[in-house]
């Protein structure tokens, strides 16, 4: 559709941003200074380096299904030279990182080799000199030693780098056509328009509100100063001079749910919008139903965060919509481990505002509805992390819906104390992927020591299974349940990397759960691209 400098113009449903970090795709990991340097170095550069020393054999491994996720580079074996370029411009670019993941690790090391339970004070002069003043020594009370981040001061050196940062757009047009992103770097393409900007940069969000409100395409054009004839000529084909479909308001008297896929769920109530963990899919021709951004509404007033992994945290999402946001809701963090980077301060650094953190039985209130942080264990490979909450949102008519996201109900005891505390819940929206990544998959650039086998092998991001599930919905005399967060839905490829068949264990085990449900006579299901459904009110509906 073609139209004129002085036209108003929207951008196209289907227009993607992808924010990159040292042109790698970014995740909250390599958005946090120290958790940036580890997976930089002991990540992206192992990869790459791999790539380069033989790219075959990531050629052949990508396209082994069992393969899916693992660490190969996703260009058919091509693109080598390219590839070293890029380490050789991560190597010059990134080398004050690269020297702090290596002083992260003699601070391991000094710790292992001198701290014996007595005082520490005399190790502070020995801690490397870019990490002096940054960390405090502790042991646990078991004379274990380690240390913590003071990270609202390490976002304040030169580690937090944001000309690292950058952005590409370009426009999407099926489920297939993107690569995983945990492994493979972003190289040029011609159909990609790559920007320098940072993520708190307010261009995002000029560009964006022309989802729903037209600039001209001479404005627009002036805001990104593009110079470039073939840049300015790719650039005009992410507008349209055509009106977003218009969105219809809820005014009902209940609560009206819709699910996005994954563990993106929208919940309204004539007053009040909550999208949870957003992911949403683009506006194109599919065979498959599912919203897209064209179905959120203009103003979204909370958004709730359940756990700090990239298929809960996407950036891509998020910087999308980041002029609607009213509040962010995130988990608190256990404050300056390195495995559990703050939530909070990530999201104030990259441009949100209004962050609102959450914790253990820790309740929010708001005019028409409460928030209630409920514990959330499991799925984080037994390691200290704190920055993961379940939500129970309970309604000013007293209707309850939880979502659990990937909590894993291992210690069912834990439950049955909190049912005490905040009685039955009408809706329970539970994950099930209960196979998950080993430790390594996630976690392996910050472990100073890597895990022999068999145990990194047990150590895995795993959500509830049957019999954790059954006792999780029983506790709460749950009415409704919902299985999600199976990474189902085929748009979610290039961050999940999930294939399912019908013997795999989280489909199984989610069958039995559903089985379990219909013969105790509760509504269930396993969600999988698109469900709306209204709550009109606790006698109504019950």
């Amino acid at each position: 559709m073609k139209f004129n400098n002085d036209d108003l113009v929207y951008i196209r449903p289907n227009l993607v941003i992808e924010p990159l970090i040292d042109n790698w795709y970014a995740w909250p990991h390599i958005v946090s200074p120290a958790t940036a340097a580890m997976n930089i170095k002991s990540r992206h550069l192992k990869i790459m380096k791999s790539y380069v020393q033989n790219p075959m054999i990531h050629a052949a491994a990508v396209k082994n299904p069992k393969m899916l996720g693992g660490p190969f580079i996703d260009y058919n074996g091509e693109r080598v030279d390219e590839i070293q370029n890029l380490i050789d411009k991560t190597t010059k670019n990134c080398a004050k990182l690269l020297d702090l993941n290596d002083d992260i690790l003699k601070l391991h090391d000094l710790l292992k080799n001198n701290a014996k339970g007595y005082a520490l004070i005399d190790l502070y002069s020995k801690i490397p000199e870019s990490l002096q003043g940054l960390v405090e020594l502790i042991y646990d009370i078991n004379n274990n030693p380690s240390f913590r981040f003071f990270e609202s001061l390490l976002y304040e050196t030169e580690y937090y780098d944001e000309r690292i940062q950058s952005i590409n757009l370009f426009l999407v047009s099926d489920d297939d056509s993107r690569t995983f992103v945990l492994s493979t770097p972003k190289l040029p393409s011609p159909e990609i328009l790559s920007l320098d900007l940072p993520f708190n940069s307010e261009k995002i969000d000029l560009l964006f509100d022309m989802s729903l409100k037209p600039k001209t395409y001479q404005e627009i054009l002036d805001i990104f100063e593009l110079t470039d004839e073939d840049s300015e000529n790719l650039f005009r084909t992410f507008f349209t001079t055509e009106k977003p479909k218009e969105y219809k308001k809820y005014d009902g008297d209940g609560v009206l749910t819709r699910y996005f896929g994954h563990a993106c769920i929208l919940t309204e109530t004539k007053d009040t919008t909550i999208l949870v963990d957003p992911i949403i899919s683009y506006g194109y021709e599919t065979d498959i139903s599912r919203y897209s951004y064209e179905d959120l509404p203009e103003k979204i007033d909370y958004i709730l965060i359940t756990h700090n992994h990239q298929d809960h945290i996407l950036f891509e999402t998020l910087l999308r919509i980041r002029g609607r946001i009213g509040h962010i809701i995130v988990p608190k963090c256990s404050g300056g481990n390195i495995q559990d980077p703050s939530l909070k301060l990530m999201f104030e650094k990259i441009g949100f505002k209004n962050i609102i953190e959450l914790g253990d039985m820790e309740i929010k209130n708001f005019p028409d509805f409460k928030i209630t942080g409920l514990p959330f264990i499991g799925e984080h490979c037994d390691l200290d992390v704190r920055s993961k909450i379940c939500h129970s949102i309970e309604f000013n008519d007293g209707f309850k819906m939880l979502f659990a996201a990937d909590s894993c109900n291992i210690a069912p005891k834990l439950y049955e104390r909190i049912h005490k505390v905040i009685g039955d819940i009408d809706v329970v929206f539970l994950g099930m992927e209960c196979h998950g990544a080993p430790l390594s998959w996630l976690y392996g650039p910050l472990l100073p020591t890597p895990l022999q086998r068999d145990m990194d092998e047990s150590r895995r991001l795993a959500g509830c299974n049957f019999e954790q599930a059954k006792a999780l919905i029983d506790v709460f005399y749950a009415k409704t349940v919902f299985v999600y967060a199976m990474g189902m839905e085929p748009w979610l490829k290039h961050i999940s990397s999930i294939k399912y068949t019908s013997e795999s264990e989280p489909i199984v085990q989610s069958n039995q759960l559903l089985e379990y449900c219909k013969q105790k006579g509760v509504d269930s299901e396993r969600l999988f691209g698109e469900k709306i459904i209204e709550y009109k009110s606790l006698l109504a509906e019950y």
